[in-house]
């Protein structure tokens, strides 16, 4: 059982909490029972599962590699208030794009929080696939698979530029629909076509001119209250479930 922080392999973990160090090693860290169990369901490649000292882990567990630490070094690797006890470290997966009829693009989403309910939301939608541009926050950051719920293992989820992608979905017959304030058509007046990738853009800056100019429809979702803007993965919902209705 591993018991002192300055232990070189509880190092390498910590050092998993940074993008650099994640892009290096091709993995990353995950933490608490559900998060892990999906990972397994999901047939990710999982290289260790460390375990605190006195928790109870499912039988499944004894198939990994299992590292048993002391509640000082888990509270040390945990980014949580309160650590269920359970990580592992994941290998990255090149997971094949699944064009189907629905595509999510995303262009500098930073909050991780959003981006991980964009994602779950993508996931329950039935979305096929998403398309993080540049600028976009790490999808392996901590807050971002925590606020996804174990959906970073279901969908696709992809790093590429969009100004590259964008023609590529176009010939592949999708109508790109991008979602601005100005030049705008509300949402449920556009007409669906049968193949659709949704753009969303930045928080505050909103998606960038030069990727917006290749939408084919600007749409924009009814403001009826006081409220000058939605959040953006409020807005990717609306407008995920629309089209796939």
């Amino acid at each position: 059982m591993i018991t002192s922080v300055q232990n070189d392999k509880v190092k390498n973990w910590k050092k998993l909490h940074k993008r650099k160090e994640r892009k290096k090693t091709g993995s990353f860290l995950i933490e608490g029972f559900h998060l892990v169990e999906e990972a397994k369901k999901s047939n990710w490649d999982i290289n260790e599962i460390i375990v605190q000292e006195d928790i109870d882990v499912p039988n499944w567990c004894e198939s990994y590699q299992v590292t048993e630490v002391g509640e000082n070094v888990f509270q040390y690797l945990s980014e949580t208030q309160t650590p269920q006890g359970i990580a592992a470290v994941v290998s990255f997966q090149n997971q094949p794009a699944k064009l189907g009829n629905h595509v999510l693009l995303i262009d500098a989403v930073q909050d991780p929080g959003n981006l991980g309910t964009i994602i779950r939301t993508a996931d329950a939608a039935g979305f096929d696939t998403i398309i993080l541009g540049d600028g976009t926050v790490d999808v392996y950051n901590d807050k971002v698979i925590r606020a996804t719920q174990g959906s970073i293992f279901h969908v696709p989820i992809i790093q590429q530029n969009l100004l590259e992608q964008i023609p590529n979905l176009k010939e592949n017959g999708f109508s790109i629909w991008a979602t601005a304030l100005t030049n705008a058509v509300p949402y449920h007046k556009v007409v669906k076509q049968e193949k659709i990738a949704l753009l969303l853009g930045n928080e505050g800056a909103g998606i960038k001119e030069d990727i917006l100019q290749l939408a084919d429809t600007i749409v924009t979702i009814p403001i009826y209250g006081n409220a000058e803007s939605l959040n953006v993965s409020v807005a990717a919902g609306i407008l995920m479930y629309h089209v796939k209705g």
